[in-house]
């Protein structure tokens, strides 16, 4: 049963600019913001932790990097892992195979499609589902309000009351 659209965390609504104008939940759990930008967990190596290292101290910077939020930021990097390294190998494939490029491959003399292709097209689908979750797509960006808390300073600022 489907119940309407995925409920969007507070942090951000506000940074949106609350678009529905429909009351912010007031006893939403609110997870510890650490004060410094949290390591990688240890699993964490390569492609997934030089990511990790991309994005995560702007992620925290904006407050979207919380203590819960480790594990999630951290299945995104692996995602990009396997995601990288999968292109990588198909890429050294193709530059030996100029007709298919690697993209497809024999088996028991049959032509099907290179595992490679399936590998890379889910790792990227996982990566830019759980890449939305922090705001991390242009799509999720546009959404976002620059600026949330500063009032816009003009000739006209104080002519009408707040």
């Amino acid at each position: 049963m489907k119940r309407g659209p995925r409920p969007i965390p507070t942090h951000l609504r506000v940074l949106r600019g609350n678009p529905s104008h429909r009351p912010l939940p007031t006893d939403e759990p609110k997870p510890l913001v650490p004060d410094d930008c949290p390591e990688p967990p240890d699993f964490l190596t390569g492609y997934a932790s030089d990511e990790w290292w991309r994005i995560a101290p702007e992620l925290h910077r904006l407050g979207l990097l919380t203590i819960v939020d480790i594990a999630p930021l951290a299945s995104y990097c692996v995602s990009y892992e396997r995601w990288k390294t999968a292109e990588e190998a198909l890429k050294r494939i193709a530059n030996n195979d100029p007709v298919m490029h690697g993209l497809m491959i024999k088996k028991d003399a049959n032509a099907v499609v290179n595992p490679l292709v399936g590998i890379a097209r889910k790792a990227a689908g996982d990566m830019v589902r759980y890449a939305s979750e922090f705001g991390l797509t242009p799509a999720a960006r546009s959404r976002i309000a620059a600026g949330v808390g500063e009032q816009e300073q003009g000739k006209f600022a104080g002519l009408l009351a707040s």
